[in-house]
């Protein structure tokens, strides 16, 4: 009896720790998937940067108490949850395009940057581009301006020579 409490607080105690080192841990229905479904989903969260696992609720439960988490409204039924160690935009937006392809894939709620988010401010994460296409924009961004000042600069100096 005393190894499966053991056991248990264990159980609690490493998904707590991969709550607490994650920037975003979301949590999804799945009930209908194929195996093949979940395990295809799981090959796209892995290339996303992402983890995901089937903990038995109670655990999770009580992990996200230990972390300052009131979840007890999610962990009904059977619920997987996916773990981003720093990409928090990539576990969103791929749930929501599985959910697109296969109406099993429900998204309940998360946990992001430390804040709780409902269903609609995940899906509202889930369509921002990620961090490196946000870098690139923001690159692409400021080398136009440079480029422009470049050439204004460029045409003032044959102005110059010219008069």
């Amino acid at each position: 009896m005393k190894d499966i409490l053991l056991q248990k607080q264990n159980e609690v105690a490493q998904v707590a720790e991969k709550i607490k080192n994650s920037a975003a841990v979301v949590a999804f229905k799945y009930q209908g998937l194929t195996v093949e479904s979940f395990m295809n989903l799981r090959r796209t969260m892995r290339a996303s940067g992402c983890e995901v696992a089937v903990v038995k609720n109670n655990i999770s439960r009580r992990a996200a108490k230990e972390c300052g988490y009131e979840l007890d409204d999610v962990f009904v039924g059977p619920i997987a949850l996916v773990f981003s160690a720093s990409d928090v935009v990539a576990p969103a937006k791929v749930l929501f395009q599985s959910a697109e392809e296969n109406t099993c894939v429900q998204v309940v709620k998360g946990i992001v940057d430390g804040d709780i988010f409902t269903f609609d401010q995940l899906k509202t994460l889930s369509q921002l581009p990620s961090y490196e296409t946000l870098l690139t924009q923001l690159a692409a961004g400021m080398l136009g301006t440079l480029s422009q000042l470049s050439i204004g600069l460029n045409m003032l100096v044959e102005k110059g020579q010219n008069a």
